[in-house]
């Protein structure tokens, strides 16, 4: 009789174990794709690895997908083409105000954040040959490859290097295709935003002499006057070629979610993402800061109530107000 008693109780706990599970995962998309940006980038590196970590955790089918950067993601989240992206807070910020190049007027606010992801250096690469070393060197007339059309470079970048006075040919292209041009001697300079290492980067000094140019005293402090950027470093280490601290700017960047997406699905997806940060950092080492202590870095997106839900719990305090509703 007792082996009986357990084996119903057994069942009966697999029974609303079920229940809960179909409960819990009600209005769940069969599969989900992540807006990127260009190979060769760490938008494109960093989503995609996340949306396959996603998927084997979660067992739903999801992929990340080339666009734009976060000027475009912002949209087709808003518009509900991508259920997930990920942006930088400066294009978010425009794209909810009507301000986007994509489509002037549309304010993109069915969009709400869901974790911290890292800091976007805006920093400068040249080839060691060239000779330029720093932003005063770049030739009257140079060729600035600024990344892909509509990205957080190709927005910020060419204002930031028209602020300090440097008179330039603009190029447009993946991070991938702009590193070869500058192998190439096809470009003078990659004014790279992006979290660091830059797969491009990286791929472009294991071929060849790279000078990665920091900023001056003077520089920086006129970008961080004229832009919403903050004071960054990148380490020595984070490149073979960069033996000191590399001083920049940075941005902060989100992952993003649609939001009519369930409450539960992106409860879970948080969850996933903000508990397992070693897994993150093997996907990429920019990682290392998408952990929940950062979630206070936006003050541009709406909350879902699934990622607030997770942050609330957790110790970390989203007031109502800041929670889409």
């Amino acid at each position: 009789m007792k082996k009986q008693a357990i084996l119903a109780a057994l069942a009966s706990t697999l029974v609303v174990a079920t229940s809960v599970s179909a409960q819990d995962r009600d209005g769940w998309p069969e599969s989900f794709t992540v807006g990127t940006a260009s190979q060769g980038g760490t938008y494109f590196a960093y989503g995609s690895g996340w949306a396959n970590f996603v998927a084997e955790n979660l067992g739903v089918s999801g992929g990340g997908e080339i666009t734009g950067g976060p000027m475009q993601n912002m949209a087709l989240v808003h518009t509900g083409d991508l259920k997930f992206g990920l942006t930088t807070l400066g294009p978010a910020s425009e794209s909810m105000k009507g301000n986007s190049p994509l489509a002037p007027g549309m304010k993109m606010d069915n969009v709400c954040a869901m974790f911290p992801m890292y800091e976007t250096p805006f920093s400068v690469t040249a080839l060691a040959s060239s000779g330029i070393k720093s932003i005063s060197d770049i030739p009257d007339g140079a060729t600035i490859g600024f990344g892909p059309a509509g990205s957080t470079s190709d927005t910020y970048f060419p204002r930031m290097m028209e602020t300090l006075g440097v008179n330039f040919e603009r190029r447009n292209g993946s991070w991938s295709d702009l590193g070869g041009q500058l192998q190439d001697g096809l470009i003078d300079v990659v004014a790279f935003a992006a979290g660091v290492p830059v797969p491009a980067v990286s791929q472009l000094e294991a071929q060849t002499d790279v000078n990665i140019i920091s900023m001056t005293d003077e520089e920086a402090a006129k970008i961080l006057e004229a832009f919403p950027v903050s004071e960054f470093e990148i380490q020595p280490g984070t490149y073979q070629s960069l033996e000191e601290p590399s001083r920049v700017v940075s941005m902060w960047n989100f992952a993003m979610v649609n939001c009519n997406v369930p409450e539960s699905f992106v409860y879970e997806i948080t969850k996933l993402t903000m508990e397992n940060n070693d897994k993150m950092v093997s996907i990429h080492k920019a990682a290392r800061h998408s952990v929940p202590e950062n979630y206070d870095k936006n003050n541009v997106l709406p909350w879902h109530a699934g990622a607030a839900r997770w942050f609330n719990e957790n110790g970390y305090s989203i007031e109502e107000s800041q929670i889409k509703q």
